[in-house]
């Protein structure tokens, strides 16, 4: 079809706040909206400041009341256990009921902070939105999160109460919880008043008297009653919850995101970017301790009255590289979001797509990918594979929601690969110099969106409206800086080369490591590629390049470094000045797929640095220490 989305842009562009309003118009308020947007509010302003609303009713009461009940809500599926159990809307909406009143029980109400600690269990999101039809503030942490870094969180949120699991499930171990839980607690100077602790079958978790509650005794209780909980009345304004960004250290950063707003934005975006109608199933295959499980596993989906999905497993190894499309298959779905790490993973272990041909995928239509770069090598090898539209789009756990993608609910633009198209309705993105300046096509820059930000973006750190005032929009002022760098094309796409710290100034020109990564991963034999600029005392920095290759490539190495080296050369230009090459068996990564550029550099440099805080597997970084010492570094 012919897109719509030039049409939409300039409908949002020339009257933002009559846009909004209309899409207000689809969420369910106790207190419709008289403002929409009040400028002088908050840091850079407050959508539908005087309207409230509940989000647990916007997902699940509404749906039941429409008729809508015996509709699949949650499909849970667990390599790790093989177990698998679906949820209509009317049965999550029992569940969620039965955790408030638990909690309630606990002393949980409106405006209390309550950490949610769990593995990828249906019971972890009947705790969110459990916690949202209170009214209180949920900062849900990655399962697994080191013990200081959970004992940071609890301090800056003032937890009152810690939801959490005996174990968390990865391929080959179990990890136990409830240790590093006790650890954080002791470590934290605010004390939770209770932990609630979901025992696995895995592994049982040996309880504190008089703080811990087994979950389940308590929560089958009130089951069992069948005790109706309504949804509170909160201020559109009112914090949903807050999430704390990957690789925080230090004093952690506390992204806060409103009520009113997220839920129009999120709603928006399921049917004009995702494409996708209420019944579908939608999978994000992410984790809720990330902003795309908030988003896209648990808040999105459940607006719109799509079926979401929550994976516990891994792209590879649970068992085999063809896992996303059993799941795609079994049950049926329209729509993946996942991380282009996962499908680099995918293309390492299966190149020629033979698990792909496996299983039926006729009927599924789309492949999202966001996180890191979608490098063009990865996304032509989806399509050729999966014969769908292959997605990469671009936002942040800042913003909750795209900045830049092609719109397929609106009607699919040209694809140019590097892109990830143009921007979302909502959000106008520049690029500028160092000095603020806007600058031409095809010019590398700051990326930044003018403000105000739309409805659904963060609006400022936890307690710290400061920090978030110094550390986003001092720097550019009247705009919103990413922290990305770019460039946008005479068309209005937009291209994210790299982090602004990734930029590397190499013998006075300013290269992208981004466009680096581009050229290598275009050989046949790499399945994925880092660069990274390492100290150099002639040119200030140089590249340096780390290669994983596909599996099954048995031709000499050296001989491989030297045509990448030549690939570059021949690409960017001799001015690359790229020639120091590494092929590892794995590169260091978050648990969500980012690898951790940020540390590597470091390491090259010999410069201070601390364990990230995320990471999937720390032995990784050991093993890039010695291939760096090995080339005289770190």
């Amino acid at each position: 079809m012919q897109s719509r989305y030039h049409e939409t842009y300039a409908q949002w562009s020339a009257d933002p706040e009559a846009f909004w309003r209309k899409e207000a118009e689809k969420i369910r308020w106790f207190r419709k909206p008289d403002a929409i947007f009040d400028g002088s509010a908050g840091v850079y302003g407050r959508w539908f400041p005087d309207a409230e609303t509940n989000t647990c009713y916007n997902c699940l009461d509404r749906h039941v009341e429409a008729g809508r009940g015996d509709q699949k809500a949650v499909i849970y599926d667990s390599p790790m256990t093989g177990a698998k159990q679906s949820f209509t809307y009317a049965e999550v909406l029992k569940e969620v009921e039965a955790v408030a009143t638990a909690i309630a029980a606990l002393g949980i109400g409106k405006g209390d902070r309550v950490i949610i600690y769990m593995p990828m269990i249906p019971q972890a999101v009947f705790s969110m939105l459990a916690c949202s039809r209170l009214g209180a503030v949920h900062s849900v942490v990655f399962g697994g999160f080191a013990a200081h870094e959970l004992a940071t969180r609890i301090d800056d949120c003032a937890a009152k109460l810690v939801i959490t699991a005996s174990c968390g499930l990865e391929p080959g171990r179990t990890v136990a919880y409830k240790p590093l839980l006790d650890h954080a607690i002791d470590m934290a100077q605010h004390k939770p008043a209770h932990c609630l602790v979901y025992q696995r079958d895995q592994l049982h978790a040996p309880l504190h008297a008089g703080r811990d509650v087994d979950f389940e005794t308590a929560v089958d209780a009130e089951r069992q009653k069948g005790t109706r909980v309504p949804c509170v009345p909160v201020l559109a304004t009112d914090p949903l919850y807050v999430l704390y960004t990957s690789g925080t250290t230090g004093q952690p950063k506390g992204v806060v995101r409103d009520n009113g707003g997220h839920m129009v934005a999120l709603q928006w975006t399921m049917r004009n970017l995702y494409g996708v109608n209420p019944g579908e199933v939608f999978w994000a295959a992410s984790d809720i301790g990330w902003v795309v499980g908030h988003s896209y596993i648990v808040y999105g989906p459940l607006l719109t009255g799509n079926t979401t999905i929550i994976f516990e497993g891994k792209p590879v190894g649970t068992p085999d590289a063809g896992t996303f499309w059993r799941v795609v298959s079994e049950h049926d779905v329209k729509a993946l979001f996942t991380a282009p790490t996962a499908f680099r993973a995918i293309r390492r272990d299966d190149p020629d797509g033979e698990f792909v041909a496996k299983y039926d995928l006729s009927r599924f239509r789309t492949l999202f990918l966001a996180g890191e770069r979608a490098d063009p090598e990865t996304i032509k090898w989806a399509e050729r594979m999966l014969n769908v539209p292959v997605i990469d789009h671009w936002w942040q756990t800042e913003t909750g929601w795209p900045m830049a993608c092609n719109p397929i609910g609106l009607g699919q633009l040209p694809v140019k690969y590097g892109s990830p198209s143009v921007a979302v309705p909502g959000y106008k993105i520049e690029v500028l110099d160092d000095e603020g300046h806007p600058v031409g096509p095809d010019t590398l820059g700051n990326v930044v969106v003018k403000l105000p930000l739309p409805p659904g973006c963060l609006v400022s750190f936890w307690n710290a409206d400061e920090r978030f005032r110094s550390s986003c929009l001092a720097e550019f002022p009247g705009y919103y800086k990413t922290a990305d760098a770019g460039y946008m094309d005479k068309d209005g796409y937009l291209f994210i080369m790299a982090r602004t710290d990734d930029i590397i100034n190499c013998a006075g020109h300013r290269l992208s490591t981004g466009a680096m990564e581009e050229v290598c991963a275009m050989h046949p034999d790499v399945a994925e590629c880092a660069v990274i600029g390492i100290a150099d005392e002639l040119k200030g920095q140089i590249p340096c390049g780390f290669l994983v290759l596909k599996n099954k490539v048995t031709r000499d190495a050296a001989l491989i470094k030297k045509e990448i080296v030549n690939l570059v050369r021949d690409e960017i230009g001799p001015v690359a000045a790229f020639k120091t090459v590494m092929i590892v068996e794995r590169l260091p990564k978050t648990r969500s797929g980012k690898i951790l550029r940020g540390t590597m550099q470091k390491i090259a440099d010999g410069l201070p640095w601390k364990m990230p805080a995320t990471i999937d597997d720390p032995a990784i970084l050991d093993e890039i220490t010695e291939h760096l010492k090995a080339h005289g570094h770190g």
